[in-house]
């Protein structure tokens, strides 16, 4: 035990500090953890003789992972992914998977150790990808929603792969009866617990939820029983499996937050030890032979990858820039990648040098995606006039929808960026106006919405040039932008006082300091939501909080 508890300790710390380094360098903390395992393993920094108990705790971070995952995916609210998106994410799979298998076998692996591998590089990492959009805060921009959409698609592909393998015996060959069985098990097991789901489990999580000891308890309870049930001979599936499925059936009832936020430290520290376990299987001879083929992989996650994305998206109708975000986002394998070979060679399908080959394609393609991501705006800029290919003329995914005017007639009109919530109110406001309003919204579903408005109406992002141009910024008299995100406030702030507008520019900002900036670039004014809101409060308190009702009552109708 003594030896045990030194392992853990030593592991916790340098994984400790390994993260505090990357988080400087702003890369995932995945990333750290990987390379601890490298560090006591190939490297050997430090002696690792309980490997089978930290595999064991590994094997649990997994089921946890999943657990989450499965709780955060509400099959009801599937269909908001869009058609476009899950189109997009089908033919990205198809496409990455085939180009994938193909470099594999050119790069002289086995039949079955290139699928594993094609099928690793088809997938992309949300952990990632959603972190990084969300702190450039464009996570609801059409490029955000777009990747996001096409991770949701890509999840429920790595979830179907794992529950295939998950049925398989070692080494066993694959039969069709067997997958005919499988698929019958699967489905026995998805109605029964979507039944319960939707019969029982409300009705008990409310009970439990009174405690929020209780309700954490009986959910980590409920993840073990239904791990030991599926992974039992008659169902044959993997303890991993039963973590998602036991996930999935309480992601519709009303406390699976309060149960993500509990679990989410748990699985923290296991998965860690899952992604040290990666660095640990790495073997020195195994990197140094895959050294070069993971360059090789990691080239084509990274360029050819996004290309394929981007080119899917021009065929689609979207603008180069909306193609070239959201494929520049999308160039790196997925933290499913190496559990889907971890899988594989507990099956026995593939040599252990596959598990060196994708943790060296992971540290690669998270290194440098990480960055692409993070600098996306400044290499389009850099890059944008070399990319007319991604453009094929007419573009019905983001064209003006309405106009009753022809645009080149627009002059002293006021431009809206963002039509939902703030700029809904705004909106009221100005259709009661002489102006000619035109609206400017990165959510179909928003600018559908206004059809029934006087308004004129485009499906676009505001950092696209084509957009302002069609928008005609230029020579309106007013703009207002409803969205926080300040990089994209900046620009358009920028090109207005490059091209010398006298337009009167009114900016949303979260905090003082992003207000402050956008100040200092020439916004007449500034809204910081919580300024205002505090003011309109203090307005009512002084002036009659007998109004109060009446407002209750306009907002109501308002939601």
């Amino acid at each position: 035990m003594g030896n045990i508890f030194l392992e853990i300790t030593v592991i916790l710390c340098l994984a400790s500090a390994l993260s505090f380094i990357a988080k400087i360098l702003k890369q995932p903390t995945i990333l750290a953890y990987i390379l601890t395992g490298v560090l006591v393993g190939p490297l050997g920094l430090f002696h690792i003789q309980n490997q089978d108990f930290f595999k064991a705790l590994a094997d649990l971070g997994i089921t946890f992972l999943l657990f989450i995952l499965g709780l955060e995916i509400r099959v009801r609210e599937f269909p908001s992914v869009g058609i476009t998106a899950f189109v997009l994410s089908i033919f990205q799979i198809l496409a990455t998977f085939v180009l994938g298998f193909g470099l594999s076998l050119f790069l002289n692996f086995s039949l079955i150790s290139s699928l594993y591998i094609s099928v690793a590089l088809s997938l992309s990492s949300t952990v990632i990808v959603v972190k990084l959009i969300s702190d450039k805060k464009d996570l609801h921009s059409l490029y955000g929603k777009l990747s996001l959409g096409v991770l949701i698609v890509q999840n429920f592909f790595a979830i179907a792969v794992l529950i295939l393998l998950s049925s398989f015996n070692s080494k066993e060959a694959i039969s069709g009866l067997q997958l005919l069985f499988t698929f019958f098990k699967g489905a026995f097991l998805l109605l029964t617990l979507w039944y319960l789901s939707i019969k029982v489990f409300p009705r008990v999580i409310e009970a439990l939820s009174a405690s929020s000891e209780t309700l954490f308890l009986a959910s980590i309870a409920w993840v073990f029983l239904l791990s030991l049930i599926v992974s039992s001979p008659f169902f044959g599936f993997s303890i991993e499996v039963g973590g998602f499925l036991a996930g999935l059936s309480l992601s519709n009832s009303f406390a699976n937050y309060q149960i993500i936020a509990k679990v989410k430290i748990l699985r923290d520290f296991f998965i860690v030890l899952f992604f040290v376990l990666l660095g640990l299987k790495m073997n020195f001879s195994d990197v140094v032979a895959a050294f070069f083929p993971a360059l090789a992989l990691s080239a084509f996650v990274l360029l050819i990858k996004p290309f394929i994305i981007m080119f899917l998206l021009r065929f689609m109708g979207f603008r180069k820039r909306t193609s070239f975000l959201t494929g520049i986002s999308l160039g790196q394998i997925s933290e499913f990648s190496p559990i889907i070979i971890f899988f594989g060679l507990r099956l026995g399908h593939i040599p252990g040098n596959i598990i060196s080959l994708i943790t060296l394609v992971s540290l690669f393609t998270f290194t440098f995606s990480t960055y692409k991501i993070l600098n996306a705006n400044w290499l389009y800029l850099k890059l944008a006039p070399y990319l007319n290919f991604l453009e094929k003329g007419e573009t019905p995914a983001e064209q003006l929808i309405h106009s009753d005017k022809k645009l080149t007639d627009f002059k002293d009109h006021v431009v809206l960026i963002g039509a939902d919530q703030m700029g809904e109110s705004v909106l009221d406001a100005l259709v009661g106006t002489n102006k000619e309003v035109i609206v400017i919204d990165f959510d179909p579903a928003i600018v559908k919405k206004l059809k029934n408005k006087n308004v004129h109406r485009l499906f676009g992002d505001i950092s696209d040039s084509e957009i302002k141009n069609l928008a005609k910024i230029h020579s309106a008299s007013l703009i207002v932008s409803t969205i926080p995100d300040v990089e994209d406030n900046l620009l358009l702030l920028r090109e207005l006082k490059h091209k010398k507008s006298k337009a009167r520019v009114i900016v949303t900002a979260l905090d003082s300091s992003d207000a402050k900036v956008l100040y200092s670039e020439g916004a007449d004014y500034v809204v910081l939501p919580h300024l205002a809101g505090g003011r309109q409060l203090a307005k009512i308190i002084e002036k009659d909080l007998d109004e109060i009702s009446d407002l209750r009552t306009k907002d109501l109708a308002f939601l």
